[in-house]
């Protein structure tokens, strides 16, 4: 096995269970993939390796075929299976067909080249993922960014506190000491700024404009523990429980920043609760504007009876279309500041405008990921906007243009 550099072996040492490695070309990725993989079956345990297609995987079986030529009890090319003396099990997949996989156990998974799997997000969560559970295996993404697709969203959970079991890295090309850096500058001047970008410097690049631009340019606010003399506050509240998160999101209306966020999943909503009502404490807000579907209604009401200044919000396609818009737009004339949190960044990122056949416009995260702490700073940032007359309690909530 070659000797790793530092930044592979970082990686390994940072390891969790699931493992998204989003990195240049000629990283090094195919080498810290075959590294866990013979380390697995070496010892016994049964292994996988996923390609994108058959033609994808026909080297790295010729590499591993050569590695552990030593040990193999039996090969079949046809299958592309190795059997050891260990009694460990190499099996290799092509994901034109993931569902041939099924029924299988392993103790680890690569994925490898994922962003490049079209039906990546069908892949894991149907077939890949039940692979694991007899051994409670772990899996490894390896891949270089192509666009905002399930990849990205796998990379968003390495990068959420939240997501214990989750890690992820970014590593240009010029982390492997063995590319000569002349070759990457030449790239460089060669390619077009934004094909640099994704392939030699590991950049998540959106096909499109997005709906959200110069967000990093934005992600300069100071977090705040509590309430400045003279400052008044807009608190947002996005609720989630299970499969969504609830987000508490702070703006300083006198300052026009984002000054803290709360985010939390699997919580009950008695406790939600609870939670929200400290942060008032902490910051006083002049009014809170709350997501009133579904649980929201009677939490509403009860933050209502304790005097809370809460102005509900009924989500909509045309009120979600109107908070995203205002969002949009303060980003583009850079008049707010947002913390600068991988998630939320993550998620205003990759936000997405899709033309409904009736001709609507319907804003959403793209599949497999989440737009919590984003309509949660959309609702806060309303408060910037909101008319002196809307402190009294009405039915809905309503803003008008500054």
């Amino acid at each position: 096995m070659p000797r790793l550099h530092e930044a592979q072996r970082r990686i390994l040492q940072e390891a969790k269970r699931f493992n998204v490695l989003n990195c240049g070309r000629r990283f090094g990725k195919d080498v810290v993939s075959i590294d866990c993989l013979t380390d697995t079956v070496l010892h016994g345990f049964p292994v996988a390796w996923f390609a994108p297609t058959y033609k994808n995987l026909t080297e790295v079986w010729r590499v591993l075929d050569a590695t552990l030529e030593p040990v193999i009890r039996r090969r079949s090319e046809q299958e592309h299976r190795l059997d050891l003396w260990t009694g460990g099990v190499v099996d290799m997949w092509s994901l034109d067909q993931p569902g041939t996989a099924r029924g299988r156990a392993y103790k680890r998974v690569i994925v490898n080249e994922a962003a490049q799997v079209a039906n990546l997000q069908e892949a894991w969560e149907a077939v890949i993922r039940p692979t694991l559970t007899d051994y409670q295996g772990d899996a490894w993404f390896p891949s270089t960014p192509q666009g905002f697709n399930y990849f990205k969203a796998l990379y968003d959970r390495g990068q959420d506190a939240l997501q214990t079991e989750w890690r992820s890295w970014t590593f240009p090309t010029s982390a492997n000491p063995f590319i000569s850096p002349a070759e990457i500058e030449t790239a460089r001047i060669d390619l077009p700024e934004k094909t640099f970008a994704q392939e030699y410097l590991a950049v998540f690049v959106s096909d499109e404009a997005g709906v959200f631009r110069r967000v990093l340019d934005a992600a300069t606010a100071t977090a705040q523990t509590g309430r400045v003399e003279q400052h008044a506050y807009c608190i947002g509240v996005d609720w989630g429980q299970v499969n969504d998160f609830s987000v508490f999101s702070v703006v300083d209306l006198t300052t026009k920043e984002q000054v803290y966020q709360d985010r939390s999943n699997r919580v009950e909503y008695l406790l939600q609760e609870a939670r929200l009502q400290a942060l008032c404490q902490r910051f006083s807000p002049v009014m809170l504007i709350a997501e009133a579907n579904a649980m929201g209604t009677p939490i509403i009401e009860r933050l209502r009876r304790q005097g809370l200044p809460v102005y509900p919000w009924t989500a909509t396609n045309a009120t979600k279309a109107a908070v995203v818009q205002g969002l949009a737009l303060a980003f583009e004339q850079a008049s707010i500041k947002v913390l600068p949190d991988a998630v939320l960044l993550g998620e205003l990122q990759a936000y997405q405008a899709e033309r409904l056949p009736s001709g609507l416009i319907r804003y959403t995260a793209p599949s497999g990921m989440h737009d919590d702490t984003v309509i949660a700073l959309g609702l806060a940032w309303m408060g910037t906007g909101a008319r002196p007359a809307a402190r009294a309690y009405t039915s809905d909530f309503r803003v008008e243009a500054a």
